[in-house]
């Protein structure tokens, strides 16, 4: 950990400042992202582009699957240019200025252009701040991984309020009414709010980073070479191959799990639109509300899970395997798509399905998330060899690009296929997704329990 960077007792300044900045990007990102799809497949009349819902969910899957392919690309430009700091720092004003341009867009060709500003922006911003965190520790530091369960929390913080805020925005008070309906949403003013969020972040940055970061994040390979150092030019070793073999095979099941998990966004929401019973006393809850179930709920279980974790790394046969823990994942997703298997079947005998089901699927899959998103950002950071770690942690979210991509293709096809087919369908899948990994768990765990002990053996040699 660098010692001119100032420290709290148990984890540095520099840690909780990047992470509340994390809170100001995720709201922008999860605000926009709740109403994307609707404002798209909503008629031109009621406040959005009016298309199609297969025009529409293309769209989305195109864009969801390059906001997490892009930051390859920002890993790579971090690591050889500019490092960590500044390049997530310009990625702020990219997502800033593509949301202001939705805000002002007339059309879906300047609308383009807007969700073009937000993919370049979130992969210059996604894989470095991530990867950050993991700069503010010692290789050898145990405080690491409660430090990425708490980042977690810090960005399910702004995952919910994003939501929360851009729904009243463009459900309520923007919205004009008719005999006590909706006649036209307000969109648009969920993006500029949005928008605002990551302006105020870009400002914290400017005037509290160098207080409360330092120089942490500011290596590169530009920087090596005008310093004459070379530490980082360092070839990888065949080690080093085996750990990158590992990350990528693993990403294989995160596509599968974020393929299911990112229908919150396209088919779920359709879904929730459409055929959902969303009254309550009365009152119609804002669709885009559900998507506040999983942030609230990873807020909620994710010092839970933390501590869980950590009681039974204690246990003398220690914590479960990092790849059972992810197995596991999958199949708490696929039970919280057999419960929207049940919402379907619901639908096609009386027409609507409870909000209930819904929500109660929202809470399997943040279980499910529990067990392998964070998960992976601490197995990516510990595995990454120190050249390529912030392309490493970009290769792991273009995985997650693919699942999304996945996702948004889906929500085309609710209508014509059907809800109960779609849900089914992710439900085997996943479920078979987890079952697969269970039986491939112990290769790939192989090479991190050997990661493990080369770690402790530099701890050691360090004391």
């Amino acid at each position: 950990m660098a010692t001119n960077v100032q420290t709290s007792s148990k984890h540095p300044k520099g840690f909780w400042f990047v992470s509340t900045l994390q809170i100001f990007e995720r709201f922008s990102f999860y605000g926009m992202r709740g109403i994307l799809i609707l404002f798209l497949t909503s008629s031109i009349a009621s406040g959005g582009l009016g298309l199609d819902d297969k025009f529409g969910s293309e769209i989305y899957a195109w864009f969801t699957m390059l906001v997490y392919f892009a930051p390859l690309l920002g890993g790579w430009i971090a690591d050889t240019f500019f490092g960590k700091r500044k390049t997530f720092f310009i990625g702020s004003f990219f997502i800033t200025g593509g949301l202001f341009v939705m805000f002002a867009s007339s059309g879906l060709s300047m609308f383009y252009v807007g969700l073009g500003l937000l993919i370049i922006g979130n992969g210059l911003w996604k894989p470095n701040i991530t990867s950050l965190i993991g700069d503010f520790y010692d290789d050898h530091d145990p405080k690491k991984d409660g430090a990425y369960s708490m980042f977690y929390t810090f960005t399910n913080i702004g995952a919910l309020f994003g939501p929360m805020i851009c729904g009243f925005l463009y459900a309520n008070l923007f919205a004009t009414f008719e005999n006590g309906q909706i006649v036209t949403y307000g969109y648009k003013y969920g993006f500029l709010a949005s928008g605002i969020s990551m302006l105020i972040g870009s400002v914290l940055y400017a005037l509290f980073a160098e207080k409360y970061v330092g120089k942490i994040g500011t290596a590169c390979k530009a920087a090596d070479k005008k310093n004459n150092s070379h530490t980082k030019s360092e070839p990888l070793t065949k080690s080093d191959w085996k750990r990158v073999a590992t990350i990528m095979g693993l990403s294989l099941f995160v596509i599968v799990f974020w393929a299911g998990f990112e229908q919150a966004g396209s088919s779920m929401t359709l879904f929730a639109q459409r055929y959902v019973d969303r009254s309550v006393g009365g009152w119609m809850i804002p669709t885009n509300w559900f998507q506040m179930i999983n942030p609230f709920f990873c807020i909620v279980l994710g010092p839970t899970f933390a501590l869980w974790f950590v009681k039974l790394a204690k246990r003398p046969k220690g914590d479960i395997p990092t790849t059972r823990k992810m197995a596991y994942g999958l199949m708490i997703l696929a039970s919280g798509f057999a419960v929207l298997m049940l919402a379907s079947l619901r639908v096609e005998s009386t027409g609507s399905a409870s909000w209930l089901f819904l929500a109660g699927a929202y809470i399997l899959h943040t279980v499910g998330e529990m067990f392998l998103s964070p998960i992976g950002l601490s197995m990516v950071n510990k595995l990454s060899p120190k050249q390529i770690a912030a392309v490493m942690m970009g290769a792991w979210y273009a995985a997650t690009g693919f699942g999304n991509y996945l996702a948004g293709i889906s929500a085309g096809f609710v209508e014509s296929m059907g809800s109960l087919q779609i849900f089914g369908m992710v439900t085997v899948v996943s479920l078979a997704a987890g079952i697969l990994l269970l039986l491939m768990g112990p290769i790939f765990q192989k090479v991190m329990d050997e990661a493990d002990a080369e770690l402790a053996a530099q701890r050691d040699q360090a004391v």
